[in-house]
């Protein structure tokens, strides 16, 4: 399948690259040369990316912080993380839009809906940050949400393995990598794939995941071209 409009997800330790935390800046800009490559191929690209490379809510509450405020943490991180892809994909020459569910006006846009569907359908990057907006949500779920809002074709979530398999196949040589799977199946198996909120609210609106390595070069380009690439995961 060719795609017309994605949500990109990328974790935020993903942005790290080699380092320990934070953002390296070779990897955002491998990311935003791969986005760049996409975007004049026509297709509209919405992005949501985690901040777990700067703060996590849920490590906080872990240590005994108060969860509603971590996750506000893990929030703004999420912020950041967008104002640095921006910037990166700016450095592109590519037209980016940073939108957030916390009021942050003075650097980025307020979400709404059709604003977004209106920066995409002018052939900017839109990226969503600050989560849904609540605690208790991960950016999965936030991803799933936005996606659904926007009429996103699938989510496409960037990872550093290949796809779903049987086992991790960083742990189990033998795990086996599925080239498509259903909802219900990976349940199932119990399958690690997104939060089951974010999951089960896919499922329900019938948006198909695509997991795949995104530091590949050329693969989120060959993903998007149709090429079978990772692991679908759908209403089989």
């Amino acid at each position: 399948m060719q795609y017309k409009r994605i949500l990109l997800k990328l974790s935020g330790e993903a942005l790290m690259g080699d380092r320990q935390y934070g953002i390296d800046p070779k990897r955002l800009e491998e990311y935003a040369k791969e986005i760049k490559e996409v975007v004049e191929k026509g297709i509209q690209v919405a992005i949501v990316i985690g901040g777990g490379n700067i703060f996590r809510g849920v490590a906080g509450a872990s240590n005994g912080m108060d969860r509603v405020q971590g996750d506000h943490m893990g929030m703004l991180a999420t912020c950041i993380n967008g104002l640095a892809l921006q910037s990166a994909l700016e450095d592109q020459d590519v037209h980016t839009r940073l939108q957030t569910a916390l009021e942050i006006k003075e650097v980025a846009e307020p979400y709404i809906k059709r604003k977004a569907i209106r920066h995409l359908e002018k052939g900017r990057v839109v990226i969503f940050g600050a989560g849904t907006g609540n605690p208790y949500f991960t950016t999965d779920t936030a991803a799933v949400l936005r996606a659904i809002e926007i009429n996103a074709d699938a989510i496409l979530k960037g990872t550093r393995v290949d796809g779903v398999y049987n086992a991790d196949p960083e742990k189990d040589k033998n795990a086996v990598k599925f080239d498509s799977i259903s909802f219900k199946d990976v349940i199932t198996k119990g399958l690690k794939v997104m939060d089951m909120t974010a999951f089960t609210l896919s499922e329900e609106n019938k948006l198909p995941i695509i997991i795949f390595d995104m530091n590949k070069v050329g693969n989120l380009m060959k993903l998007v071209s149709g090429e079978k690439i990772g692991t679908v995961v759908d209403v089989l």
